[in-house]
């Protein structure tokens, strides 16, 4: 029986945390051939060990921005003796043992640079030599495959698209006395817009929040959305000063809420309260939270670039990222015209429904099989 080697390291975080998660559970309630050795920090191993037991959760407590993981890492992973590797990031160490596999969520740190030309150049390199070593590259949508193949030179016939889906925790359906009581905590008692996620500068905030300022002069006389607000979720909003600077001079600093981060549940309820999920992007290597979104039952205002259009399908108001004015419009739209809101609604829901755990999981099994195979 062929052993697979998963760096979990990555286990509770948002985002690369929610693929590694839906990757193993669902690995887990699908039969195949292949044992599973977790790679996990210490404090993630309770969480895996109701995992069946094909699954092994291995302690390895260094992160994978310690330098010395490039050494560290690899010399662990051959005392495992591994048959095959699945990094599921872009994080490959420099001397990882082959063969191994990459999953690759976006290329924006290349698209966007890192602020300094001489560490992206280093990045650059690094970047393409863990994928151009690796036998299989994952891309999680066909705008992300199209990046690696143009910008890195990866060879097609190793890059293999496999799509993303959603936490089956997001739902339309959850009990309405549990989403006014996450609204009650947070004194929340007001029509929203929502925006989650990251806040660097490709996800367009300062624009969301310039176009609400807009949207707040337009609706000033509306019965119901003369109170309208923005409800911000993300982190590390103290790195980037325009976005406070946007709040200044939109004079909506007593309409835009701020919350940092939020348990999953309280995500959830905020998804199902919020009137429209704004989300203008400048880049997405897949687009999670759009789809969280729909799958929520609330109508989204997003942009037409890179993988938006493959997620959203026609399930959303589609917005010029770089217009201030063209996004204020979207969302006024879609706040007023009930017709519309209703058909984004229920076409939401059924474009969120095409994303599945159970069909990821199944090609990333065929995509083990294919390496292995290969190197028999």
């Amino acid at each position: 029986m062929s052993r697979i080697a998963i760096d979990v390291r990555h286990w509770r975080d948002f985002g690369y945390g929610t693929y590694i998660r839906n990757l193993v559970r669902t690995l887990a309630k699908i039969d195949s051939e292949f044992q599973f050795q977790l790679i996990a920090r210490s404090e993630h191993l309770q969480e895996l060990a109701a995992l069946p037991e094909r699954f092994t959760a291995v302690p390895y407590d260094r992160t994978d921005k310690d330098r010395l993981d490039n050494i560290a890492f690899p010399w662990f992973l051959r005392q495992r003796k591994a048959d095959l590797v699945h990094i599921p990031l872009n994080s490959v160490p420099w001397f990882l043992p082959r063969p191994y596999v990459v999953t690759i969520h976006d290329l924006s740190t290349l698209v966007f640079g890192l602020g300094n030309q001489a560490r992206d150049r280093l990045h650059r390199m690094r970047f393409r030599r863990g994928l151009i070593r690796a036998d299989r590259v994952i891309a999680v949508s066909d705008s992300t495959r199209r990046d690696v193949q143009n910008l890195l030179n990866i060879p097609p016939g190793r890059v293999r698209r496999i799509y993303n889906a959603i936490d089956g925790d997001f739902s339309a359906s959850g009990a309405t006395t549990e989403v006014q009581g996450t609204l009650d905590r947070y004194q929340i008692d007001y029509p929203f817009l929502l925006y989650a996620g990251s806040v660097k500068p490709q996800k367009n905030v300062a624009r969301i929040i310039e176009a609400f300022a807009v949207l707040r002069g337009d609706l000033e006389q509306h019965p119901r959305y003369r109170d309208l607000r923005l409800v911000i979720i993300g982190d590390e909003m103290s790195k980037y000063p325009n976005i406070r600077r946007a709040v200044l001079q939109g004079r909506v600093e007593k309409q835009v809420r701020f919350l940092g981060f939020v348990p999953a549940e309280a995500l959830h309820a905020f998804y199902r309260a919020a009137e429209v999920f704004v989300f203008p992007s400048l880049y997405e290597g897949f687009g999670l939270p759009p789809l969280e979104a729909m799958a929520s039952g609330t109508p989204v205002v997003t942009s037409g670039v890179s993988a938006l259009p493959e997620v959203v399908g026609d399930a959303a108001m589609i917005v010029k990222p770089e217009n201030v004015f063209d996004i204020a419009r979207g969302i006024k739209e879609v706040l007023l015209n009930e017709t519309l809101r209703c058909s984004l609604v229920e076409q939401g829901l059924e474009q969120a429904r095409r994303f599945s755990w159970y069909d990821t999981a199944a090609q990333v099994l065929d995509t083990y099989r294919e390496v292995l195979g290969a190197g028999r």
